[in-house]
């Protein structure tokens, strides 16, 4: 693989891993080219991020490289966090919401149990917009975490208590019970 691709995945794989960051090491392994490459790819990547007007820079930490914000537009991510988000749930969020407010206290595990894929973004997704939390740790291996309906999202259904969700059928099984929470939730059109 030529150079300029090499740094064009590079650039990607810093992006993918986000918060958590990349190693030279681990770098080399995917690209699967020396680490002394890596570094000098890395080290390009930041002088093109330095020398021009992008949005963009790399720090690194430790042994760990991020692809982060420059602090100088900080005022600009802020009215950003400020400004009211009117985006819609994904299809996985609702289920995995439903789920929740009719199972709850659950684990992310039973939760995927039921849905038949991971939740793990779509709880991340619940969890920022306050809808559900914590609820403390499951007793048994592991000890998962439990999560719950919060106050927000009783608020935002106009609910005064769990109670006045609307009732599911006595033999209703997970598929029908999707089905069922999905409706309530697009009447109320997240």
């Amino acid at each position: 693989m030529e150079f300029s691709k090499l740094k064009a995945v590079t650039e990607g794989l810093l992006f993918a891993c986000g918060d958590e960051g990349i190693t030279v090491k681990q770098i080399s392994k995917i690209l699967e080219v020396t680490e002394l490459t890596v570094e000098h790819l890395l080290e390009e990547l930041q002088y093109d991020y330095e020398n021009t007007d992008r949005g963009m820079m790399i720090i690194q930490s430790k042994q760990t490289f991020h692809l982060t914000t420059k602090p100088e537009h900080t005022p600009y991510y802020k009215k950003l966090l400020e400004t009211p988000q009117t985006a819609r749930m994904s299809q996985a969020a609702l289920e995995t919401l439903a789920i929740i407010a009719y199972k709850q206290p659950i684990t992310r595990t039973e939760i995927e149990e039921i849905r038949g894929v991971k939740s793990d973004r779509p709880v991340q997704t619940l969890l920022s917009r306050l809808l559900i939390e914590e609820a403390g740790r499951k007793e048994g291996p592991g000890r998962p975490v439990l999560f719950v309906t919060s106050k927000e999202f009783l608020t935002f259904f106009g609910l005064t208590s769990l109670d006045e969700l609307p009732p599911l059928p006595e033999d209703i099984n997970d598929e029908e019970l999707q089905k069922e929470a999905e409706l309530f939730f697009l009447e109320n059109d997240i």
